[in-house]
């Protein structure tokens, strides 16, 4: 099949002015993201209650977690990063069909080159987990059952990679609910499979937790076939072209290289983190996990929403070498995530205990469960914005055609989460990885910020500072306001019961919701009015 020679839909015009991120494909992603990470939390939810937290889901969560690795260094993370910029760029200077034909030559070696890669982890299986997680060595039936679950889930990093490039498609075309909406796909397969395949997993001779792998390969194919309908109706028609040679596709990969090491600080730490946390025997894996789920509940609505359309409009300004116009556009997204994200720290904080409680408690998830995972969350809460900044901030050094600045912030980082956490699990344990995790990224945002205003020749300013400052005491009094609000409501309301502690729960969010903006104006935050905006104008097309 040729690629097509229709038009398909045209590039929208980037607004030259405007430093704001679209309203429009910011709520489009932010809807389906949220769709998505709820559909995560009763994933979760489902993994807490049928299996608990120890043997089971340990093994789960580390086979899962190698594909899952590879996918945010690669598919998500350098792909995406690598792919949108040099896509945007034969786009703007050669038109569609040369970006279509580009299209082709990457995913052609992307088949070639995973499935290789599948193929390793397939038969690979076992030094893989031990590169994870050593300390299952002692325990062989541990050992086997996620040896068992990785082969299963061998093929999802193709998967999602070939899902990551028509994501990266869309997104340049404008089109962003979609492939946020991909991941959704996933979650469901994953939840049908624990629901309603794990009681029968039994008479196939496996154990019920194999269930979650078999929705986790069914989820991942699911990923890369809910694109195909909107990128052919954009205009692209796949065929197999490998070439190797393409400037394109070396530009790609000499970005994709270093990419592989720039943006995976986060996931090389965590997988330090399972590493370090096998040792410490049977729910600390788990633990960890939860927790980490739960403080990306808040980044999933918002940060990467605003990621996603700030790596589009990055793009389209380093492709014209408008670098002030891209600094700024970094500013401004920057101030709105910590508008969204501050808020989301202290409440998760505040409330840890009783979201935890909330969401995972009952069944195999017992109390002791989530005393320990809602200490995760505290540590992990910690470092909200600086995971979401550093999704905004990377991708801009790779805009700007250089991917060697993050290699080298990505290495000192890794460098020093790896001290942290020698240093912090001697008087916290595990739980002092959860917090090397924090420390490491915000100095991985700190050093971020610091390159990426040589880079630009634009400083940063004191105002901006000065303005985080008054969003986190803005959020504090949001915070108190809200536990006033939950205190008061169990006033009336007493007792331990799901309803009970939800609709408790529910009111104090309510009530933070509501006093936020009004406090963001009474301590001058200009981007109080962004937030309106942005929550204005979908709604006035409902209505």
């Amino acid at each position: 099949m040729k690629s097509n020679q229709q038009s398909g839909a045209p590039l929208p015009e980037l607004p030259e002015t405007s430093f704001r991120i679209p309203v429009a494909g910011t709520w489009s992603i932010s809807i389906a993201i949220l769709i998505s990470r709820v559909l995560g939390l009763v994933r979760e939810m489902v993994m807490a209650r049928y299996f608990g937290a120890g043997l089971f889901t340990d093994a789960f969560n580390v086979a899962y977690r190698i594909p899952n690795l590879l996918r945010d260094l690669f598919a998500e993370g350098a792909l995406s990063a690598a792919f949108v910029p040099t896509f945007v760029r034969r786009l703007t200077k050669d038109g569609k069909e040369q970006a279509w034909m580009l299209a082709n030559k990457i995913i052609s070696a992307l088949l070639v080159i995973l499935g290789a890669l599948t193929l390793a982890f397939f038969f690979g299986a076992k030094g893989f987990v031990f590169l994870l997680a050593s300390g299952y060595a002692d325990i062989p039936e541990k050992l086997e059952l996620t040896v068992q679950m990785t082969r299963i889930l061998s093929p999802f990093l193709l998967f999602v990679s070939l899902a990551s490039v028509g994501m990266g498609i869309l997104n340049a075309c404008g089109s962003f609910f979609v492939p946020a909406m991909a991941s959704s796909a996933f979650n469901l397969c994953c939840i049908l499979a624990g629901l309603f395949l794990s009681p029968i997993m039994p008479y196939w001779g496996l154990d019920p937790i194999v269930s979650m792998a078999i929705g986790g390969f069914i989820g991942g194919a699911s990923q890369f076939i809910v694109m195909i309908p909107s990128t052919y109706s954009a205009g692209f028609r796949y065929r197999f072209v490998l070439d190797f040679s393409d400037p394109g596709v070396r530009q790609m990969a000499r970005l994709m290289l270093p990419a592989i090491i720039g943006l995976s600080a986060t996931q090389i730490n965590i997988a330090v983190d399972s590493q370090l946390a096998s040792l410490y025997g049977n729910g600390p894996v788990s633990w960890l996990n939860y927790g980490f789920r739960l403080m990306q509940f808040p980044i999933g609505i918002f940060g990467i929403a605003i990621a996603t359309t700030t790596t589009a409009m990055v793009s389209h300004y380093a492709a014209r070498d408008a670098k002030d116009k891209l600094h700024r556009t970094l500013v401004a997204n920057l101030r709105l995530a910590a508008c969204l994200t501050f808020p989301a720290t202290v409440g998760l904080i505040v409330f840890r205990h009783e979201i935890v409680r909330l969401i995972y408690e009952g069944g195999s998830f017992l109390p002791a469960h989530t005393i320990k995972t809602s200490q995760v969350v505290f540590l992990y809460a910690l470092g909200l914005f600086s995971y979401s900044a550093v999704k905004i901030l990377v991708p801009a050094f790779y805009a700007l055609n250089d991917a060697r600045t993050p290699v080298r912030i990505s290495m000192i980082t890794v460098a020093a989460k790896i001290v942290l956490n020698l240093i912090l699990r001697i008087p916290f344990g595990f739980l002092g990885l959860a917090l090397a995790t924090s420390v490491a990224s915000w100095l991985n945002c700190g050093l971020l910020m610091k390159q990426l205003q040589r880079k630009t020749g634009n400083r940063w300013q004191m105002g901006d500072l000065n303005a985080c400052i008054r969003i986190a005491l803005a959020s504090m009094i949001m915070g108190i306001l809200a536990l006033l609000a939950f205190r008061f409501t169990g006033l009336f309301f007493p007792g331990t019961g799901s309803f009970i502690q939800a609709f408790r729960l529910g009111t104090a969010i309510l009530t933070g919701m509501v006093v936020l903006i009004p406090l963001l104006r009474i301590f001058r935050i200009n981007e109080a009015t962004e937030i309106v905006r942005m929550i204005a104008s979908p709604a006035r097309k409902v209505l």
